[in-house]
């Protein structure tokens, strides 16, 4: 069977800090996602979170049972603003790896039975 994986954290997030006493915005939009399914398989990047169950957006297919941690980097597109003087954009991305979800892959088994038992 597929395994669904989906991530919600897929926000704009923006700041606002102090930097030698001017105020400096920070934003940073999820570009893309790419996705570690811990079982040595290529990795996989993709340009949304998924979706949970039933959506079958993003899935993997384990080929053995194991304990694996599946883990998604975040892309993002970063831009900052430094007293209201306009965005200034980082060029390329900042990747942020959250933390691993440990899974243990089972196997199950169809077994035919009479019905009238």
């Amino acid at each position: 069977m597929a395994t669904i994986v989906y991530t919600d954290d897929s926000k704009v997030s923006t700041t606002t800090v102090t930097l030698l006493g001017f105020p400096v915005v920070v934003e940073a939009t999820p570009i893309s996602y790419t996705w570690d399914f811990g079982d040595g398989s290529p990795t996989v990047t993709t340009s949304t979170p998924g979706k949970p169950y039933p959506a079958a957006d993003i899935t993997h297919k384990y080929k053995k049972r194991e304990g694996v941690g599946i883990t998604v980097t975040t892309n993002y597109a970063a831009r900052f603003n430094v007293a209201d003087t306009g965005w200034q954009y980082i060029e390329g991305t900042v990747p942020i790896t959250g933390p691993a979800t440990l899974l243990q892959v089972r196997e199950a088994v169809p077994v035919l039975v009479d019905p009238g038992r």
